[in-house]
């Protein structure tokens, strides 16, 4: 695909006509209108800039390079390279420092990349099968073989995590996760019911109840860094607080 239907396609993914992100650009929208029909090839800045404003991740900013016959800029390193150990310092720090309560890494199709010794209390009883490499945390939550018989309120927890897969899915387009969605969706499980908590979506598991919060790093210019995320679990009672704490 060329450049301007890219640019098209992520206009039309974030809800905002072709005078709405010339206005927030401060571009002509008659320029923007060229380079999307492909009247006008954009210069390197004018790409970077647009994709900003549309929040484009890195690498489909990347691809956008590409297709308008740039090189890419942003670089795409392993995580064990040496470039990246102070992510890694990082995420090994965040990731003991919030024992004895369960934390975990993953990648842009929640691919588990790193947890913390607590994330087991989560896993007791998942079949082996879905902790065999790659292992997927929502495949684990989701499969009648993992988590999803010892969550006590699976209907409301199975509706957020598909709700938020499907918002990943719609924003970014990635195939992947169209594909993963497809597969927890087709799994047995509770439709939502009215029970949802007035604040949060708790987890509840095994007698405990805990919240959730998701952390990136903002300021990542590297493809891999930008797409990993630190899934932590918070116990959202004392009852969770002190179950937790007495596992040490």
């Amino acid at each position: 695909m060329s450049v301007g239907p890219l640019i098209k396609t992520w206009r039309t993914r974030r809800r905002l006509s072709q005078l709405d992100l010339a206005l927030e650009a401060g571009v002509s929208a008659r320029h923007l209108s060229f380079v999307e029909t492909g009247r006008s090839r954009p210069s390197e800045q004018m790409l970077l800039h647009l994709a900003e404003h549309l929040e484009v991740p890195l690498r489909e900013r990347n691809r956008m390079l590409l297709a308008a016959g740039y090189a890419p800029v942003y670089a795409q390193r392993p995580l064990d390279a040496p470039e990246l150990a102070p992510i890694r310092g990082a995420l090994d720090q965040l990731l003991t420092a919030h024992e004895p309560f369960p934390a975990v890494v993953v990648d842009r199709h929640s691919n588990l990349v790193a947890a913390n010794a607590a994330s087991r209390l989560l896993t007791e009883g998942v079949a082996p099968h879905l902790l065999e490499p790659p292992v997927n945390v929502l495949k684990c939550a989701l499969h009648p073989e993992g988590m999803a018989p010892r969550i006590e309120n699976l209907a409301e927890w199975r509706a957020h995590l598909l709700g938020d897969l499907a918002g990943q899915r719609d924003q970014t387009g990635d195939e992947a996760l169209a594909e993963l969605y497809d597969e927890l969706a087709g799994y047995p499980g509770p439709e939502a019911d009215s029970g949802a908590h007035p604040v949060f979506v708790p987890l509840k598991i095994d007698g405990l109840t805990f919240l959730s919060t998701r952390t990136t790093f903002g300021t990542a210019v590297d493809v891999t860094v930008s797409e990993l995320a630190i899934e932590a679990f918070f116990p959202a009672d004392e009852a969770t607080f002190r179950a937790c704490s007495t596992r040490r």
